[in-house]
């Protein structure tokens, strides 16, 4: 075997062993991210790539006619333009891409795609791009415009990815590298003819691609981990503050000589109360939107144990089914109650209300309190609202969003959106 031979060869078992490994790693996973599912595509076609043409290397010495190079090269370029189409696939998943661009690049890539695919093929009987003679290889003057759908689609994803703002220098610093590493390698191996350098140079990008965008993943995940811990301890703290608890104690205190019964439903709601919020400190997965409900309930009960007939609470849920973070929705009423109804002499009515969309289940907490200016709250702020902590741990953990809407001397209204499909 020719010396350019055996370092193809080499190349490609490196290629296809460094890849399984990240194959088998990515498959055991047990919670993959969706742009893992699509890398583990990606490493599953280049493993696909780079065993196709060790069997070239490996059979041409013995096999060397017009037809088997032709079909060789055919599924050669084809696997190179569907690599790409992967690259373009798992990049999307990777970065957000702006909803006015996401439809025209993708209309862009499968058009381009699928027309030098066909391309390819075609030149399998007109020779456009290469021919064969004597069982060699021989490109046409118009080979170049073979590359096209790459070259467009690298510069592509390297203009998206360089260009996003929510990507640091690492991540944008991988994929420009897979973008020009090739290419750079492709003028190498036109000088260093018969080595297959351009394939060395995909096994760097990828291991550069790979451990560049996981480690900042890995890195991106601890922080919003520890985002959301932090934010749930904020709630928690938020609902057992001591003023509560003092006043709570002290109202089931007075009822304990004058309606004993009352008394101690009173103390087994405020119970059950404290178990809920406590336990929700580690409580990581969600929980049924009828817990939640139940919670808020008990809530409802404590106060309008002090407050009497000036807390009403409508309750209109007929979509139940559904999963929701647990102190998502109770914190949302607390709020209607303290910050909307009582302040007005009279008290109000607060209403939660649920509906089922055919993507998303909806819960609104509406009440007609004394509202405020939304220009004038500073939302993070825990000690009146805390929507932000409410919002990002709704966000982190089902995909969900939380649209709040008030105006002065009419009340409120919060819809917290569950999309269907969220994290269970």
């Amino acid at each position: 075997m020719e010396k350019n031979s055996i370092f193809n060869a080499t190349v490609c078992i490196m290629g296809i062993l460094i890849l399984t490994i990240h194959i088998v790693n990515l498959s055991l996973k047990r919670n993959k991210r969706k742009d893992e599912k699509a890398l583990l595509d990606f490493f599953a076609l280049t493993v696909a790539h780079f065993a196709v043409y060790l069997a070239f290397t490996l059979i041409k010495t013995v096999y060397t006619s017009n037809a088997f190079v032709i079909a060789f090269y055919t599924v050669f370029y084809i696997l190179n333009n569907t690599e790409v189409f992967m690259l373009y696939k798992y990049m999307k998943k990777y970065v957000e891409i702006p909803k006015k661009a996401k439809k025209p690049l993708s209309v862009i890539n499968w058009t381009l795609f699928s027309v030098f695919v066909a391309l390819d093929v075609v030149n399998a009987f007109t020779g456009i791009f290469f021919t064969a003679e004597n069982g060699v290889y021989l490109r046409s003057k118009t080979m170049i415009l073979s590359q096209g759908y790459q070259f467009v689609m690298f510069a592509v994803v390297f203009f998206v990815t360089v260009t996003n703002k929510k990507l640091n220098l690492r991540e944008k610093t991988a994929f420009a590298l897979y973008c020009f590493l090739p290419l750079a390698a492709i003028v190498l191996q036109n000088i260093f003819k018969g080595y297959a350098i351009a394939y060395a140079s995909i096994i760097i990008a990828i291991e550069v691609l790979f451990f560049f965008v996981n480690v900042q993943k890995n890195i991106d995940l601890a922080k919003e981990e520890e985002k959301n811990k932090d934010a749930q301890i904020k709630i928690m703290l938020s609902q057992i503050q001591p003023h509560f608890i003092y006043n709570s104690l002290s109202a089931i205190s007075t009822l304990t000589t004058i309606d004993p019964p009352k008394a101690q439903k009173a103390l087994d709601d405020f119970t059950e109360y404290l178990r809920h919020n406590l336990s929700s400190l580690t409580e990581t997965k969600l929980i049924s939107f009828e817990d939640e409900l139940k919670h808020v309930e008990t809530y409802v009960s404590l106060e309008k144990m002090r407050f009497g007939e000036r807390v009403n609470v409508v309750y209109d849920t007929p979509a139940t089914d559904f999963y929701v973070p647990t102190l998502s929705i109770q914190p949302l009423v607390e709020n209607a109650i303290k910050h909307g109804i009582l302040k007005k002499i009279e008290g109000g009515t607060v209403t939660v209300r649920t509906e089922e969309r055919e993507d998303a289940f909806v819960v609104e907490v509406i009440d007609d309190g004394v509202g405020f200016d939304m220009k004038e709250v500073d939302f993070s702020d825990n000690t009146h609202f805390g929507l932000n902590n409410i919002r990002f741990r709704i966000n982190k953990m089902c995909k969900g969003d939380v649209i709040a809407k008030s105006k002065v001397g009419e009340g409120t209204s919060v819809t917290v959106i569950f999309y269907k499909g969220g994290k269970r």
